[in-house]
């Protein structure tokens, strides 16, 4: 019976530890004194990038307009195929790596290890603050979502007077394994986000 006892408890103090490593993400701020036009006319891909980090508010808005709930029926920012929802938003900064989680606006750690150096094959990726990396499934759908996605992420970043850029240059295959992504599923592209130089 103490056995069974100190078993819970400890099943228990993982599981809290666990959760606590997860990040609850401030509310997106959805204003924006840009227009769609002002947005797409500053829209360029940059290859000069401030160390600053991104705070949680700024991280909140940019995983918001990838891919974040936009409706009370659950329904996300972009346009999806039959409504699949076959793509994963991955965040890769100092603190480690996460799922983000649209319905619940949380990261949910995947690990505690800095990983950026996996992108740093490139001179300008070295002061990079944060990574997102899209993932999703063998079909063609999932290309298309997380085309619509970064491209969100791109307006929102020309709107906001921030750096970010697309790129398919790095190691695949390590950040697979990073991930542990389960089978049939597939990393498809990644984009770097900080603030200009």
């Amino acid at each position: 019976m103490l056995k069974t006892i100190g078993f819970m408890l400890s099943f228990a103090l993982i599981s809290n530890l666990a959760v606590a490593s997860d990040i609850k993400l401030p509310i997106p701020d959805k204003t924006s004194k840009t227009t769609l036009i002002q947005a797409l006319e500053n829209r360029h891909s940059d290859h000069a990038f401030s160390d600053k980090d991104i705070d949680d508010k700024t991280l909140s808005s940019i995983l918001w307009a990838a891919y974040g709930v936009n409706r009370a029926d659950g329904k996300r920012t972009i346009p999806t195929a039959k409504n699949a929802k076959d793509l994963s938003v991955y965040v890769f900064n100092k603190k480690g790596v996460f799922l983000y989680d649209a319905d619940e606006n949380v990261l949910k750690e995947v690990s505690n290890e800095n990983y950026l150096n996996l992108f740093n094959k490139q001179d300008y990726m070295k002061t990079v603050p944060v990574v997102l990396v899209y993932t999703g499934s063998q079909n063609d759908y999932a290309v298309m979502h997380a085309g619509s996605a970064y491209q969100n992420v791109e307006l929102y970043t020309a709107a906001n007077n921030m750096a970010s850029i697309v790129r398919g240059f790095f190691d695949r295959e390590k950040v697979s394994e990073v991930l542990n992504l389960s089978e049939g599923d597939r990393v498809i592209i990644s984009q770097a986000i900080g603030w200009k130089e």
